[in-house]
């Protein structure tokens, strides 16, 4: 078997010309919100159009509910709808560097703080829920995903990103996988 056959590698699914055309988010403005991974927003578009392209990865957060990566990628379609939603940013917000920047010890940091993030997501859900606009409306279902994943399967998938980031790959086969605590 060949590399590419045993490691899915997500930034190889990126069409050519990218990352330079749409990808121009800077670590130094990432939104907390953004799960760790290789794709995350700086400062992003709020006129909250990632969800149209990318709805099971981009919600809206922050000071100003810039769109904020909430779901890693796992699949090249889903890496080509986060595309979309990056070329649709008009502040070139989103980045892909993430793996030269997350490191295992932030990562285990993420999580041990995940509970902020829960707190966070819990008063916009009713507000959302029940609003005049669609798109909050459309959104609260966002919410509702991004925190069932942070109750099940979000853990496994930072595990899977630790062994990423420590052994170059995603695991392909099942295995040990580094704790997160």
């Amino acid at each position: 078997m060949t590399y590419e056959e045993l490691c899915w590698e997500p930034i190889a699914a990126l069409p050519e010309g990218e990352p330079e055309t749409s990808f121009g988010g800077r670590w130094e403005d990432r939104l907390w919100l953004n799960v760790p991974g290789p794709f995350y927003t700086g400062i992003a578009d709020n006129c909250w159009t990632g969800r149209l392209h990318a709805p099971r990865h981009v919600l809206y957060g922050g000071e100003y509910f810039g769109e904020y990566v909430y779901r890693q990628p796992a699949t090249t379609a889903e890496v080509l709808n986060l595309v979309t939603a990056a070329q649709e940013d008009p502040y070139r917000g989103y980045a892909c560097d993430g793996d030269s920047r997350w490191t295992p010890e932030a990562v285990r940091d993420w999580w041990r703080d995940r509970g902020q993030v829960t707190e966070y997501l819990e008063p916009l859900l009713p507000r959302w829920s029940s609003s005049d606009r669609s798109d909050e409306r459309e959104a609260s279902e966002g919410l509702r995903d991004f925190a069932a994943y942070i109750t099940d399967g979000l853990g496994a998938d930072l595990r899977k990103y630790l062994f990423r980031l420590e052994e170059g790959c995603y695991p392909k086969n099942s295995g040990p996988l580094p704790e997160l605590t």
